[in-house]
């Protein structure tokens, strides 16, 4: 069990956490929710113990194990994949060390032999590792590693050959392998593919241990986390059922509220009504001073302010020729110096003899359809949309984008694309020089930047409002044709049922790529798979597929 009493943190002046309780029951799975900067990873970094709170404590059963995973990596470096994840395991680990060094003095004829003390610890350290299921801890990481998409023949690989993204999952194997009492998760599908978050829900689902996560993967969340928490305003407040549960109930809360505001309202208006009326008459001086300090003893009730949310909406689209994409016989391979960063390879690592991605694809996509681009991780789905958007040339075929075709492209990417030095306003105004400043004002407020907010450069801000900057630039074009590829990432659940309900009400045609299995499931309509090279058309919406392939 871990119990949180009367923690207070502050930045400056800001208040994160204003003298919250939290508590971590033996057998909890929480979820912790709220808007982007509310404080759930500062909660996770004061669980634990990374930070510590300008008032409050925190307490735990005696030998209780806390695993944290976070965004923050922090240096790899000296050892293979599979050797960080094993030294993931803490002290099973350094007991398997000690063991090893202690049997290569035993097999070495030269070496001094060990004590009677020694071999007593050897003993022990021997019984030790075998309760701690040591003799099993490699298949276990192996096991973890593959499941998370790093294929066996990378495992030997140094860690400093793998990408941020591969590293995050190397990161995710070091704190699922040391099976913690206590298991914190700040956002563990963020780069992940379907199957990987498939495999996770899974592994989570079986273990054993407390679970408290964040995600802005609403499927994942809803699935895994029987208690939902919420952070906002410096306050934790606690709801006992899932995500689904917790929208329901926390609308029932904020209607109680309101309406115990309102009569408070009332009550207080009434009071100040009978105190201005008989204040000058020396008969009701009592009654007067009585209700002055029965006010002053009141709790007023306060209304927390709505959270800012996205509120986009697409202009009208100009109507595009009903073919909108064909492709005939497509084929890609990347030359022997470049690799698209698939499960085996990383970005820019060399592939002998170059590395074929995908080869004879053909297929139609019609005005209006909403195409979901789905595949393992390595399969080539943000190459196609690359060959699709002119973004690098198909090695075969042909890709042809109809008349009146009017394309607006997000990867994974495009943030890299923006002028560091430019103000948000700069950057969007850029691609619509000649619109006046409230159209470009309106479009930077359905993006949450309000105020001065569009005057922040491009380089201090966070992942998710650079994401959300490219989505502006996007927006502030009109198009007919989206090419989405992972445009939830860095989104909170809140904005990313907002850019569903825009996208869902989008009159042109949508091909899109993403991880969000709730997202592709209210929005896709057909759904393209790139299955070892070759493409499969499912000519339903994404249950229809989740059910043809056996993944429902």
């Amino acid at each position: 069990m871990v119990k949180l009493s009367g923690i207070r943190v502050a930045y400056g002046g800001r208040v994160i956490l204003d003298n919250e309780d939290f508590l971590i029951r033996n057998g909890d799975r929480i979820g912790l929710v709220g808007p982007n900067g509310a404080g759930k990873t500062t909660l996770l970094r004061v669980i634990s113990g990374e930070e510590h709170p300008d008032r409050g404590e925190v307490s735990f059963d005696p030998g209780t194990v806390i695993g944290y995973f976070s965004q923050s990596v922090g240096e790899m470096s000296g050892r293979s994949a599979l050797e960080e994840v094993l030294a993931g395991a803490g002290a099973v680990w350094e007991i398997g060390q000690r063991l090893a060094d202690l049997e290569a003095r035993m097999g070495d004829p030269l070496a001094k032999p060990l004590s009677d003390a020694e071999m007593d610890a050897y003993g022990e350290l021997q019984s030790d590792f075998l309760r701690r299921d040591g003799y099993n801890l490699e298949s276990r990481a192996e096991t973890v590693l593959t499941g998370l998409g790093i294929a066996p023949a990378r495992f030997g690989e140094p860690v400093e050959h793998f990408s941020g993204g591969w590293k995050m999952r190397i990161a995710l194997a070091r704190i699922l392998v040391l099976e913690p009492d206590v298991l914190l998760m700040d956002e563990p599908t963020n780069h992940l593919d379907v199957e990987s978050i498939v495999w996770l829900e899974q592994w989570l689902n079986d273990f054993k241990g407390d679970l408290v996560m964040t995600s802005h993967d609403r499927d994942f969340m809803t699935r895994l986390c029987s208690r939902t928490v919420e952070v906002a305003n410096g306050k934790v407040t606690q709801y006992s059922g899932n995500y689904d549960f917790y929208l329901r109930e926390r609308e029932v809360r904020r209607e109680q509220l309101v309406a115990t505001y309102n009569r408070q309202q009332a009550q207080f208006a009434k009071d100040e009504e009978f105190i201005a009326k008989f204040s000058a008459r020396a008969s009701h001086a009592s009654l007067v001073q009585s209700r002055i300090k029965a006010l002053e003893k009141i709790e007023r009730v306060v209304l927390p302010s709505d959270p800012k949310n996205m509120s986009v909406k697409f202009a009208p689209c100009p109507r595009s020729g009903d073919q909108v994409v064909v492709m005939s016989g497509l084929s890609k391979e990347w030359p022997a110096h470049v690799s698209a960063g698939s499960a085996r390879h990383p970005v820019g690592a060399a592939v002998e003899g170059g590395r074929p991605v995908f080869e004879g694809l053909s297929g139609t996509i019609s005005r209006g359809d909403r195409v979901a681009l789905t595949g393992v991780n390595g399969a080539g789905k943000s190459t196609l949309l690359k060959v699709i958007t002119g973004e690098t040339e198909a090695t075969g075929g042909s890709v042809t984008v109809g008349a009146s075709v009017k394309l607006g492209y997000f990867s994974q990417y495009s943030s890299d694309t923006l002028n560091p030095d430019r103000t948000i306003f700069e950057e969007v105004s850029e691609r619509i020089p000649l619109a006046p400043v409230g159209t470009i004002k309106g479009i930077l407020g359905a993006f949450q930047f309000s105020g001065d907010d569009d005057e922040k450069k491009i380089h201090v801000l966070s992942g998710g409002e650079k994401s959300r900057v490219m989505l502006a630039c996007m927006l502030a074009v009109p198009v007919n044709f989206l090419v989405l590829d992972e445009p939830t990432n860095h989104l909170d659940i809140q904005s990313r049922e907002v850019l569903l309900e825009a996208l869902a009400s989008f009159e042109g045609t949508i091909i899109i790529v993403s991880h969000d299995r709730y997202f592709l499931r209210h929005l896709a309509t057909r759904v393209f798979e790139i299955d070892r090279g070759k493409l499969n058309a499912y000519e339903g919406d994404y249950r229809y597929y989740l059910e043809k392939t056996g993944r429902a």
